[in-house]
């Protein structure tokens, strides 16, 4: 796990350390409690030295992944094994819910209601237009940094979860007694493209941080601007559905992606025009304001050749358009830098960088005639896309001195943060501390495709990293048949049970059906669609509740 260190900043919100933050070891603490309650309840013999540290662990898969951790919990309370839980840790689709528990504060005592609740809300109506550009509007304007994250989160994430939840994190840190405690996870992008130090991130209410590294700033904190540890500049702490829209951003990762955030930006553009009309009308008749009819055109041109780039289409008639509009916008007295040319298509890389330079350009001589909503946020959206700028922050570690930190994350003004699942699809590593000391590890798999791939690659990551994990050997008959409860076991290493969703058992013949039925990417589940889902997710645990207690007792006895 690396050597231990002792360093806290001035300020006292960056720590580095291998060892739990003190609140967290206080909670720690009164949760064994409870659990040891919970295992006399259960009947298990147990001391009070001998309780298990339990996590339990949601991968990612959207709404699948939301939908089925729900089903999965409830069934655990109603198995009487909840109360046996830790920590509670999610990817991607699984911190969608955790977000919408947590909210309330002891959750898990009163989780049928808070399911209903939940339910009724995934049935219900959309997010309007109007609210999801307010709260757009908001996120550009109330920080210094905006990505494609602000964007991902009030047009897209709100279409799956049906709110804007502005909660903070940190408001729940007070609120922590008969909950398991959550860590949300994401990954450092740079880690993870540049293959160097630590890439795993995760985000509790009390810290932020890189979690094999041993480097954490307060959630209030994450996101502020530091130098050498002390807060040089303030900024909003993130609310519960941009924390949702970092977790879950898959997106981020991968050129396959790009096309479909344009085509998104395009009807975006679109829509937020016709929403601010009247607006947009207004402008049109003060002769001292430009044209915003032009600047919307041109907007939408841009976004065409980016497109006409991206499907190897030529975009010269367009740059013909954009051309005139500016013109005229300009009173032909600003003639952009960068000129359009003829572009040689077969040689893609060339193309797409000369049309990023193009695009920059544009926007940024745009700006000086728009800066106002709603044209500065889409020329901010244009310019986070064709860089391709996910989850950007202020780097806490910046110009502090330790050896123990990855030096990349000393010097660096900036990390980017994106969906874990695009690395790893469920958070071994934020409950693989050495200092957070678990026994058994419970993880439920919501992915898409593999069945296995996620503690496969745990398994091969932890012994590159001298991690104590088990050796994982899946049968070649499960692979593409899963069954439903999996238990990998070492000495010396947390015992791990893995739970594929759809399975031989829950499922039959049927397992690519289930899968096809429930695809990451679709359109948000109608109420039978949810009912039929948590189900599946919930069999898998009143299948093996047996099992589960089986292997508690276990980790009783290794403790013992």
């Amino acid at each position: 796990m690396g050597t231990c260190t002792s360093q806290e900043s001035r300020s006292g919100e960056v720590r580095i350390k291998h060892s739990l933050n003190k609140e967290e070891e206080s909670f720690v603490v009164k949760r064994r409690k409870t659990v040891l309650k919970s295992l006399i309840k259960l009947k298990i013999p147990c001391s009070k030295d001998a309780v298990p540290n339990i996590a339990l662990l949601g991968s990612g898969g959207g709404q699948r992944a939301m939908v089925g951790l729900l089903g999965s919990l409830v069934q655990l309370d109603k198995a009487g094994l909840l109360d046996c839980i830790l920590y509670l840790s999610g990817v991607s689709g699984s911190t969608w819910c955790m977000a919408s528990l947590y909210r309330e504060p002891d959750w898990s005592t009163k989780l049928e209601t808070v399911k209903d609740q939940i339910i009724r809300r995934l049935s219900g109506p959309a997010v309007s237009w109007g609210d999801a550009f307010a709260k757009l509007k908001k996120y550009y304007y109330e920080k210094d940094i905006f990505s494609l994250t602000d964007f991902w989160a009030a047009i897209f994430v709100t279409t799956y979860i049906k709110e804007i939840d502005e909660h903070r994190l940190t408001g729940q840190r007070n609120k922590l007694k008969k909950d398991p405690f959550p860590i949300y996870t994401a990954i450092d992008k740079q880690c993870k493209q540049n293959r160097e130090g630590d890439p795993w991130f995760e985000i509790s209410p009390l810290e932020a941080g890189y979690s094999l590294t041993g480097a954490f700033v307060k959630t209030s904190s994450f996101g502020s601007q530091f130098d050498n540890g002390r807060k040089i500049k303030t900024q909003p702490e993130m609310d519960m559905l941009y924390l949702q829209a970092l977790c879950g951003s898959a997106l981020a990762d991968g050129d396959a992606n790009i096309s479909f955030i344009w085509q998104s930006i395009k009807g975006f553009i679109s829509n937020l025009m016709s929403f601010e009309n009247e607006m947009i009308e207004g402008m049109e008749k003060d002769p001292n304001s430009p044209p915003a009819g032009k600047c919307s055109k041109v907007l939408m041109d841009l976004v065409d050749m980016n497109l006409s780039v991206l499907n190897g289409i030529d975009p010269f008639d367009l740059h013909e358009s954009i051309r005139t509009n500016m013109n005229d916008l300009t009173g032909g007295k600003d003639q952009h830098i960068f000129q359009m040319e003829k572009l040689n298509l077969a040689d893609k890389e060339a193309a797409i960088l000369h049309i990023r330079m193009y695009t920059l350009d544009i926007c940024a001589c745009l700006r000086v005639s728009f800066n106002f909503w709603p044209f500065d946020v889409c020329f901010s959206i244009c310019r986070a896309a064709v860089l391709w700028i996910w989850g950007r922050k202020y780097d806490f570690l910046q110009n502090m001195t330790d050896k123990t930190v990855p030096r990349a994350l000393l010097k660096s003004e900036t990390r980017d943060y994106i969906d874990a699942g695009v690395l790893q699809n469920s958070p071994y590593f934020s409950v693989l501390r050495e200092e957070r000391d678990i026994d058994l590890i419970i993880s439920l798999d919501f992915s898409d495709g593999d069945p296995f791939m996620t503690v496969k690659n745990a398994a091969k990551t932890c012994r590159k990293l001298k991690i104590p994990f088990p050796v994982v050997n899946i049968p070649n008959k499960d692979e593409k048949k899963p069954k439903d409860f999996y238990v990998f076991k070492a000495k010396n290493a947390p015992t791990v049970i893995h739970i594929p969703l759809f399975n031989v058992v829950n499922c039959g013949d049927d397992i690519e059906t289930w899968r096809n039925k429930y695809k990451t990417f679709r359109f948000p589940y109608n109420a039978e669609e949810i009912a039929k889902l948590m189900e599946f997710a919930g069999r898998n645990i009143t299948n093996n509740r047996a099992k589960l207690l089986k292997h508690i007792r276990a980790a009783i006895g290794q403790k013992t």
